[in-house]
């Protein structure tokens, strides 16, 4: 799935809350550390005392999202989204649960639940164009729907045209998928290999190499190399984090089949970011 390539979307960091913290600041704490059940706790407790206010109610929804409640996901996203219609991040959120009613739907009510999913992903793009996190969901949507809900290539490219002009190096990454999606792995490495030699100094790059070899089986030497560079680099800002680059090497030793070294590099991902659930996954599932 796109959704396994285009892994990041909405990574929050963990932190403890400072002993001030208003109620909001620790809830939102307990969220980003995925302790979901305290996270939901606390949020009750503050829209029992505000219950219109739409970030309480969004948090509310989104946590239920997390914990795999979509029903109640959806009826409270769609109520934070009637309180405050002004929030893009608010439209994604709620798409992503549209999107999982998709996946659960019967043939019959599939249709009706990918019309909603991309009008609230359409709606946030729309009320912030340059939020990059909703255009990839959306680019999503577009490769795996069928054309008669909406979907296409052709929509999917343009949206990654969209991201690239934005943000060139998340353009790299979302173009190179849909390559992968579409089994051109040539034009893939290809588009790596040419951004590497136009930015030689561009550690994300070599981390990109790396995914994509990760990803798709080839080149697998060269993609150890890479990412065995890139974490020797400190990440700043929205940089892919050294978790995120064990975790890809763990992928590709799998490839290799040295299941005892993709087994250190997942936990290794678990230790610098215990929270990282595709590590958690990936280790379940290594047999």
């Amino acid at each position: 799935m796109l959704a396994g390539l285009l892994a990041g979307t909405f990574r929050a960091q963990a932190a403890d809350a400072p002993a001030d913290a208003t109620p909001l600041v620790a809830a939102r704490k307990l969220f980003e550390a995925e302790k979901y059940p305290e996270a939901r706790a606390a949020f009750k407790k503050i829209a029992a005392a505000e219950p219109a206010n739409a970030e309480i109610i969004f948090y509310l929804g989104w946590t239920a999202l997390r914990q795999n409640e979509n029903e109640e996901a959806i009826k409270l996203l769609e109520q934070a989204t009637t309180l405050d219609a002004t929030k893009s991040h608010y439209f994604h959120v709620l798409g992503d649960a549209y999107n999982m009613a998709i996946q659960r739907a019967s043939i019959f009510s599939k249709g009706g639940w990918a019309k909603k999913c991309l009008a609230a992903y359409d709606r946030g793009v729309a009320i912030d164009p340059n939020n990059l996190e909703v255009r990839r969901a959306r680019c999503e949507f577009f490769c795996f729907a069928p054309a008669i809900a909406g979907g296409g290539m052709a929509k999917a490219y343009a949206e990654a045209a969209e991201i690239r002009k934005r943000d060139p190096l998340q353009g790299l990454s979302v173009f190179s998928d849909l390559y992968v999606h579409e089994k051109k792995y040539d034009e893939a490495f290809a588009m790596v290999d040419d951004w590497i030699r136009q930015h030689p100094e561009s550690k994300p790059a070599i981390y990109h190499l790396g995914r994509l070899a990760a990803i798709t089986g080839r080149q697998l030497d060269r993609g150890e190399t890479a990412l065995r560079d890139y974490l020797k680099y400190t990440p700043v800002g929205k940089e892919p984090s050294l978790s995120s680059a064990h975790w890809r090497l763990g992928m590709l030793f799998e490839k290799k089949g040295d299941k005892p070294a993709a087994r250190a590099e997942y936990e290794a991902a678990l230790k610098l970011d215990p929270g990282f659930t595709a590590a958690q996954e990936s280790l379940k599932e290594l047999k």
